[in-house]
């Protein structure tokens, strides 16, 4: 407890101060909404296409019903219907494109879908859906082990436990096995973890950040990194995305749900480096937002530097959907080096 003091104690030093406004970030474009009305859209996943950048595609959750394709105009290029998908992440494994989703249709049994995405049509190919555990799988993302390229995912179940899976998509069909299992003391859901450094992150939402290590043979007991305070982040804290540079600098951006903003916050110190929220412009900006996510590189005229895709919990009068934002635009924003 001590210790935990001593953190909010040393981050209070830097807060902003109250009334100060926040950065406003116009967003690009954006998705068509999602059939299902409510709480539908939730989590998206972004595939750079390294040979024609701007053909590159977003793979995107509608929790009700089933799992999208857009591309860079936000167009839908297919939809793959499943049952309570919440999650989502993609890596490339030998050449294949390999999606993975949180499937919460048995909220008693884990599972976890697995696709391949067909990057030539923009389509997403079942491979299986198969059993992870005991709980309600809510959070989801991907890790490739820098020394062998092995794949794993961390399934975040929705009462704290994260599963750590071995993914092995070598053989005719994929076999997922629980490699160890992790504990938060209450609900949580986004994670992102670094390839480069080996690290997990993940979002107690009403509590604030923890650090993992990603290796299986790594301690099951994470490190608290970043606390809600209501002002820097406000619970509920979800989506988790990277924006790396270099060896381990660069990153880490969070939706602060609970007052429609998103918090950065450096790589590896985990420094407060400012927020933003997504409006302003011709489009209609963000507000509740669940997943985001993120990725750096050029992706053709309209996202130079990199594009954030993040869900918008209110697009009235119409569903879900998702917005685009360029990497650009935030670092503009937020003075960003």
């Amino acid at each position: 407890m001590a210790a935990w003091l001593a953190m909010l104690l040393a981050q209070a030093t830097t807060l902003p101060t109250p009334g100060v406004s926040v950065p406003a970030v116009p967003a690009t474009a954006e998705t068509a909404p999602v059939a299902s009305a409510d709480d539908a859209a939730d989590d998206p996943a972004i595939w750079r296409d390294p040979r024609a950048p701007e053909r590159s595609l977003i793979v995107a959750t509608d929790k009700q019903a089933g799992i999208h394709v857009y591309d860079l105009t936000g167009r839908r290029v297919s939809y793959t219907p499943a049952p309570r998908l919440n999650n989502v992440d993609l890596r490339t494994v030998g050449g294949r494109v390999i999606v993975a989703a949180s499937d919460r249709a048995d909220p008693a049994q884990a599972h976890v879908a697995l696709f391949q995405l067909d990057t030539e049509a923009g389509r997403l190919v079942p491979l299986g859906r198969l059993h992870v555990g005991a709980g309600e799988a809510y959070g989801m993302c991907l890790w490739t082990r820098a020394k062998d390229g092995a794949l794993f995912g961390f399934v975040v179940l929705k009462d704290g436990r994260i599963d750590q899976i071995a993914i092995d998509t070598s053989g005719p069909a994929p076999v997922v096995r629980t490699v160890r299992s992790m504990k938060l003391g209450t609900q949580s859901e986004g994670c992102v973890a670094d390839d480069r450094t080996g690290l997990l992150y993940v979002a107690e939402e009403d509590v604030g950040l923890w650090r993992f290590d990603a290796d299986p043979a790594g301690p099951v007991t994470g490190t608290s990194v970043v606390a809600v305070d209501g002002r820097r982040l406000v619970a509920d804290a979800e989506g988790l995305a990277l924006a790396p540079k270099g060896r381990k600098g660069g990153y880490l951006v969070v939706s602060s749900q609970g007052d429609n903003a998103y918090a950065l916050y450096r790589l590896p110190n985990m420094a407060y480096a400012g927020r933003f929220r997504i409006d302003g412009g011709a489009i209609d900006g963000t507000s509740e937002t669940d997943g985001i996510d993120l990725m750096l590189g050029d992706f053709g005229r309209d996202y130079p530097q990199g594009l954030l895709v993040a869900q918008d919990g209110d697009n009235a009068p119409d569903t879900q959907n998702f917005k685009y934002v360029g990497w650009a635009a935030i670092r503009r924003a937020l003075k960003l080096p």
